[in-house]
């Protein structure tokens, strides 16, 4: 077996174990970090297949920002983790029935009778010349700019549900209210008092 075969075979192996770990692990702090695991070996299967500028992306955008992001999210909304573990038995089923038929599509799609080298040809080795980034940019920009339109439109959207989510009203809180500070006059931040003296010092 060559190097390049045992490094897909690894780093598959690592990302369904990962991807599996995501759906059953009951704590969603562990869900996310088992979800960063699995997007750091996709990255490693991207730079088998000479993907290096989406592997660089893979790692960057969404490792370094967007499941960070989703781990401050999950442990700032105080999760119950009480109430996820009898949830997590009682759609167990529902769960297993759902996994049972995307496996069944997937393997209708990217079987042996529809998916292989007899369908798809191995591409050729391009040369140090050959910029992924380029190649990238056209396609997405006009073959799939709706798309990703579509696509920038929807992660705004979930920007937006986990501000809100996590958007919380203290009574117990004070907050500063800057107009209300510009708008103070003298009066209303210095009152004298006149204090009554009670009994006489006497002085030597």
């Amino acid at each position: 077996m060559s190097a390049e075969k045992l490094l897909f075979y690894l780093f598959a192996a690592i990302t369904v174990a990962a991807a599996g770990m995501v759906i059953t692990r009951r704590n969603p702090v562990h869900a996310v970090l088992y979800m960063v695991l699995a997007f750091v070996a996709s990255a490693g299967l991207w730079l088998l297949l000479e993907a290096e500028f989406l592997a660089i992306v893979l790692v960057l955008v969404y490792v370094g920002a967007v499941m960070v992001l989703f781990l401050f999210v999950v442990m700032m909304l105080d999760v119950e983790v009480a109430a996820l573990k009898g949830q997590f038995i009682r759609y167990l089923p529902v769960g297993l029935l759902i996994a049972a038929v995307m496996l069944i599509e997937i393997g209708l799609v990217v079987g042996p009778a529809h998916f292989g080298l007899a369908h798809f040809p191995q591409p050729a080795a391009h040369g140090a010349e050959y910029s992924n980034t380029a190649e990238v940019g056209t396609v997405l920009y006009t073959v799939y700019v709706y798309p990703f339109e579509i696509a920038a439109v929807i992660l705004l959207v979930a920007i937006v549900a986990a501000i809100r989510l996590t958007l919380r009203r203290r009574p117990q809180t004070k907050y500063q209210d800057p107009a209300r500070q510009v708008r103070v006059k003298r009066p209303d931040r210095i009152r004298l008092l006149q204090v009554p003296v009670h009994g006489k010092v006497e002085t030597e």
